[in-house]
Formats: structure tokens, sequence, C-alpha cells
């Protein structure tokens, strides 16, 4: 069983999924209970049948990218960090890592993708923090006892700097109406970029029941149709034979490389499609 990880847009009136908090309608006066949604079944079908639900943003797969995600603080330091500027930074507890996640607004609903960024720190994160020059501080705890947490330091408090040079990243993902488009911190090379065998896509997405986590299910493979770099070669335009409504795509970009002819420093990227571009 997994657990469903998620970063979640706080919308006023809005429902966010758990029915439990319907128990506090009988208290108020102005608001009027929504639909209950069915269990067992998927976010999107629920979706069309409760005005009210609004989906997770990002979903982070467990394990694949956290599994007790925490802290968490958007990029405002205007490039002095790097690349990233505008993108949240999260940290995970258990796996003692730090991600990142793009945000965009598609049919007026919240959705993005989710990144790796750093691994190895050395306790439980329960926080991070931007300092007024741009450095990411992140902090916690492990007491190793009853929750399991890969970094063993009883405490720690680390700072992460950009040291100035630019790594080879996807910076972001945007969804299209026949796929996805693809930016990069630095250009691509165009030959390994223009072959869809460069990119491998699966897809899934989850039980919404009331029961305590779920598998991925319902996966999809769906075939890269098409690569085209830009002139500049910072973004590739991927068109895929199908883009799934309701699903994490799970992206693996191990085939790209750069002008320079060296490999992504992360080549998995995982988007939640919560809607998909009329154009």
């Amino acid at each position: 069983m997994e657990w469903l990880l998620s970063l979640k847009h706080l919308k006023p009136g809005s429902f966010l999924g758990h029915p439990a908090s319907y128990n506090w309608y009988a208290f108020t006066k102005d608001l009027k209970e929504p639909v209950k949604p069915n269990s067992n079944s998927r976010m999107t079908v629920e979706r069309s049948r409760v005005a009210e639900l609004v989906p997770p943003a990002v979903r982070f797969p467990y394990i694949k990218m956290g599994r007790s995600i925490s802290g968490f603080r958007l990029d405002q330091s205007g490039g002095k960090f790097g690349p990233f500027s505008g993108q949240f930074f999260l940290g995970d507890y258990t796996l003692s890592i730090v991600l990142r996640a793009s945000t965009e607004q598609v049919n007026g609903v919240w959705q993005g993708a989710c990144y790796p960024f750093r691994e190895g720190l050395a306790t439980g994160l329960m926080n991070v923090e931007f300092s007024p020059q741009g450095q990411l501080v992140v902090g916690g705890f492990t007491t190793n006892t009853q929750w399991p947490v890969r970094g063993t330091a009883p405490f720690a408090l680390q700072r992460i700097d950009w040291n100035g040079v630019m790594p080879f990243e996807v910076k972001e993902i945007n969804i299209r109406p026949d796929g996805f488009v693809l930016t990069f911190t630095s250009p691509v090379d165009p030959k390994t970029a223009a072959d869809p065998a460069s990119y491998a896509v699966t897809t899934y997405t989850h039980v919404y029941h009331a029961g305590y986590g779920s598998p991925e299910v319902d996966q999809t493979a769906p075939r890269v149709l098409k690569a085209v770099p830009s002139a500049d070669g910072l973004s590739v335009r991927l068109t895929l034979e199908k883009v799934e409504l309701g699903h994490i795509h799970d992206f693996d970009f191990a085939g790209v490389r750069s002008s320079t002819g060296k490999p992504l420093l992360h080549t998995k990227a995982y988007y939640t499609v919560n809607e998909i571009p009329l154009r």
C-alpha cells in the first residue's frame, strides 16, 4: 500500500478530499454540505460528482519522491539559489531528501510536476527555509526508534548554497493538449533531444477511498510520438500517444544529453494531470 503525498491548493470554500471534515457542516449556518464522494473510486470521477472537490496540485509518488514530506518554501531569491526561482522546495523526514516542485494553472485548476533535488542530508528534515542571501537552510531530528529515518544524526541544521555552476537539469514541465514542453537549464544536444527513444513515460493513479494508502493503479505507457527541440535548445516539445487525465505522468529522460555531452543530473520527473488544456 502507498500513502498519497501531495501539495494542495487551499481554495476558500473548497473540499480537499477527506470526508471526515463533513462532520463539521452540522455546526455551520452559511455552508451547504457537498455531495459525499464514493469510496473505491478515482479522484477524476469524484470531481465530476463533487463540485467543491479540489484535487492535489502536485502528487509525490510514494518512496520515489518522498515518504513523509514536511516543510516547504517558495524560492523567492530572484536567482540567488540558482535557476529554480519561483518553484517550491520541500523536505522529507523519512528519506532525508530535498525535492522541488513547479506549478501552473490549467482551466482554472492548479497542477504541476515534482523533481528530485538533493539527497544524503544528515537527519530527518522537519523544515526548510531560505536565508536573505538565497541559501536554503534545512533542519530536523531523528529518534530512529518507531519511525525509520535515512539520516542517522540525532539532529542537524544544514545549509545548501548554489556555487554558481549551472547544473544540467529539467527545469520545468508544462502541459499541452497532446503532450508536454520540457524546459532545461542549459541547451540540449539536438540529436538525443529529438530522438523519441530518449524519453520514457508511464502513467498511473491511485484509488480514492477511505482506506489507508493505495497501490499505483490504471497504469499505461503512452508512446512518445515526436520530440522537437527549440531553436535555442532550451526546451523540447514532446507529443504523446495520449495524455491521461487524472494520472501522474512518470518521466524518464535518461537518453537526453546537453550540448556539451553531459547527462542530466536527475533523469526523473513526475507531472500530475488534473486538467488537459484545450489549446
